[in-house]
């Protein structure tokens, strides 16, 4: 059995851009997820940040009030229980960062969405960050109406008719709406009680083939380490399915560019982190760190982003070409244009699959099928999903999906 303090499932925060989303993350985990440098001097989320809520409730209090993440009840001073532990994935909210957005939808299990009472609804971001939701299919959502400080009583009223109408028809019509104040602490209780209701943790079958997605990579020796002090590369993501263990040896796909092309490579793990906790085995479910054999040369600054841990007898094929079953949506922009993106022989199209990116030259289209030579290769299996967005009006938007078919 898994420990309650070991993260069970991954909530991504989506949103547009100053609407609240890293103050949110920060109230609820205690940590502040902008730390990358750019990060901190432009005032956005450029890299997925990561946190970790412990979610836990008193015995004696009832309704949303029982919810805190402190070992001690604010309200009747009782000793609370841990419920469970989840990480939180705060991803940017800025338009020119959306295929970060698109990574961050590869590996959680549930979303809370924040639009910010004090702007219309909806911002441009917002609808984006909807959209890739919706294409990447995650269902259980929650949507947070934040800045209620900033509006009157009649604007806050209003902003919540926006919300309700923006979302109608879409995955997120049922979604509750938690009015809050992230700045000032307000309802907070309520969304940890939301979180509990609308978005349970999965449930994982552990006997699957275990696959890891890398959405960071690191060096961790610090200047000057002796070399017999150096520790191998680090892997950070999201199991998929299945369990790794300390000790196996795994393949990553597509692997080292090695002049113009990616080789696979083979390395064993070392050690396994999740939560600053040593484990032996990394199941779904919360981010973990994976040491390895790797040289830090390979892994630092996020270099291996996008490829895929598996153990070798189970490595996706490395893919140069897709042959796509499309699912193209209708679009309708800021200008309340409503565009419907076909695809055909010669377009050009960004798209994420698992936690890479690359570009594809659609060399062939026909009856709801493409496919596109790729820039730079993936590794994924048959059947997997590709988020696919098109330049449209100088921008990249998101037009769809396509199916791996073979």
């Amino acid at each position: 059995m898994v420990s309650k303090d070991i993260p069970s499932a991954n909530i991504g925060i989506f949103g547009h851009v100053d609407h609240g989303k890293t103050t949110l993350t920060q109230i609820l985990t205690g940590k502040f997820t902008d730390e990358h440098s750019e990060e901190l001097k432009r005032g956005i989320s450029i890299r997925l940040g990561y946190a970790d809520l412990s979610v836990r409730k008193c015995p004696k209090c009832e309704g949303s009030k029982a919810y805190t993440t402190f070992p001690k009840c604010f309200y009747c001073g009782s000793d609370t229980e841990l419920l469970r532990t989840v990480s939180i994935i705060d991803v940017p909210g800025h338009e020119t960062l959306l295929a970060t957005v698109l990574t961050g939808t590869a590996l959680i299990d549930g979303a809370i969405l924040v639009i910010a009472a004090n702007e219309p609804c909806p911002q441009p971001q917002t609808v984006e960050h909807l959209t890739a939701l919706e294409i990447a299919g995650i269902k259980n959502i929650i949507i947070v109406q934040n800045k209620i400080d900033l509006v009157s009583k009649e604007r806050a009223l209003e902003s919540y008719k926006e919300i309700k109408e923006f979302v109608k028809g879409t995955v997120a019509e049922n979604a509750p709406i938690i009015p809050i104040s992230a700045h000032h602490n307000v309802n907070v209780d309520v969304i940890l009680e939301a979180i509990e209701k609308y978005i349970p943790t999965p449930k994982r079958d552990e006997t699957k083939p275990p696959i890891m997605y890398v959405a960071r990579s690191f060096d961790v020796n610090k200047p000057g380490t002796l070399i017999d002090k150096l520790v191998g590369g680090v892997l950070g993501g999201a199991v998929a399915q299945g369990v790794f263990k300390k000790g196996d040896e795994i393949e990553i796909r597509p692997g080292i560019k090695k002049g113009e092309d990616y080789v696979p490579v083979k390395t064993k793990i070392t050690s396994l982190h999740q939560s600053k906790q040593e484990i032996d085995k990394a199941r779904p479910g919360g981010l973990i760190a994976v040491g390895t054999q790797l040289d830090p040369f390979f892994t630092k600054s996020d270099a291996m982003v996008g490829n895929v841990v598996t153990l070798p007898e189970n490595a996706p094929p490395i893919r140069r070409e897709l042959l796509l079953d499309l699912h193209i949506i209708e679009r309708i922009l800021e200008n309340n244009q409503k565009i419907h993106a076909q695809i055909q022989r010669g377009d050009v199209v960004l798209m994420n699959v698992g936690t890479a990116r690359t570009i594809g030259v659609c060399v062939d289209a026909n009856k709801g099928k493409a496919t596109f030579k790729l820039k730079l290769p993936i590794a994924a299996y048959k059947g997997e999903r590709v988020v696919l967005s098109k330049q449209i009006e100088g921008r990249w938007r998101l037009i769809g999906y396509g199916v791996i078919d073979e």
